[in-house]
């Protein structure tokens, strides 16, 4: 994690931690959370440190009023239910289950009682719930998952990179929401003159792969579809479009903290500070099915002028007034 934005996370929670109680209202006595995600520990510190900070704000503070049971899956899909298994036997009040739908499914095959709140994609896709509205059973959370997201991020990168009509792109077939945000996009790339030559990529190794094949594609740009995968994987993915000068646009502003030259897409650390607040209406006794699933309703453009200085990119100032960050 970059150092100055390590010390910003660990000043904002050690200031929350400090607050009197009376700034939350948590419900009383003493609460066991699981919480459990299935990519690896270092990309998602800032995210888990969200959502510390949003329980902290409503008065669960680790130490006091709160036990925190955290496990990272780290990819290994095959022992995710080990794990899942290993928190519930702590019997844990509420599980959280975040990285994506083989982690909600682990859960959800886990346990049809203990109140669970999940980060995932498509829920409704995914079978985690029947609708948004009323999820009904002992499950509730938020889906990241918005409409033609995909769309308005190609639409950005022709306005970033107006010359730009082969673009290589990169999708997880293996998640139930890629068929959907790979649709939007070839559509989109129809309206707009582009030609999208696509890489399937479900691990590691098909990443791999796929760097070894782009860099003798000529392509003028590159794409990468939502995916909490490739997410995990942005620092190999940036460092690669910067090697082989590639401008590209991502859906984490992570991607363009690094390096890359510009994101667009919901808030990560808003939306597991918003798990947070679920996490505490079911501890005041609200039921997880009667909780409709959120979405995210904003979205944060987010640019590197760096990058774009390095790429030859010239931003374009109407796409400048727009950002809602801007890295110098």
């Amino acid at each position: 994690m970059d150092f100055a934005r390590t010390i910003i996370v660990l000043v904002a929670i050690g200031s929350l931690v400090a607050l009197p109680e009376a700034m939350g209202d948590p419900a009383p006595g003493k609460h066991r959370i699981a919480f459990i995600n299935g990519g690896p520990e270092a990309p998602n510190e800032l995210n888990i440190a969200a959502f510390r900070a949003g329980l902290a704000e409503l008065g669960y503070v680790e130490g006091r009023n709160l036990i925190l049971d955290v496990r990272w899956g780290d990819q290994k899909l095959d022992q995710l239910p080990a794990l899942v298994s290993e928190l519930l036997s702590a019997k844990p009040q509420v599980i959280v289950s975040t990285g994506g739908p083989s982690t909600a499914r682990a859960v959800a095959n886990a346990t049809s009682s203990v109140p669970v709140v999940f980060i995932t994609g498509d829920p409704v896709g995914e079978k985690l719930v029947p609708n948004l509205a009323h999820p009904g059973g002992n499950a509730t959370g938020i889906s990241v998952m918005a409409g033609d997201l995909e769309a308005k991020r190609l639409e950005l990168l022709q306005q970033l990179v107006p010359r730009a009509k082969r673009i290589a792109g990169i999708w997880n077939p293996a998640q139930p929401f890629g068929e959907h945000a790979f649709r939007n996009t070839e559509e989109a790339a129809g309206r707009l003159g582009m030609t999208l030559q696509w890489w399937k990529v479900r691990n590691a190794a098909e990443l791999e792969q796929a760097f070894g094949e782009i860099a003798n594609a000529r392509a003028d740009a590159l794409f990468v579809v939502s995916d909490p995968l490739l997410g995990y994987e942005r620092a190999r993915i940036v460092e690669f479009a910067s090697k082989h000068r590639l401008p590209a646009i991502y859906f984490w502003r992570e991607f363009a903290e690094i390096g890359g030259l510009a994101s667009y897409g919901t808030s990560l650390s808003a939306i597991y500070r918003q798990a947070a607040s679920y996490v505490d209406k079911i501890l005041k006794g609200a039921k997880p099915g009667d909780l409709p699933i959120q979405q995210p309703m904003t979205f944060e453009l987010v640019l590197n002028l760096r990058a774009a200085e390095a790429l030859g990119v010239a931003i374009p100032n109407s796409v400048r007034q727009r950002a809602d960050a801007i890295i110098e």
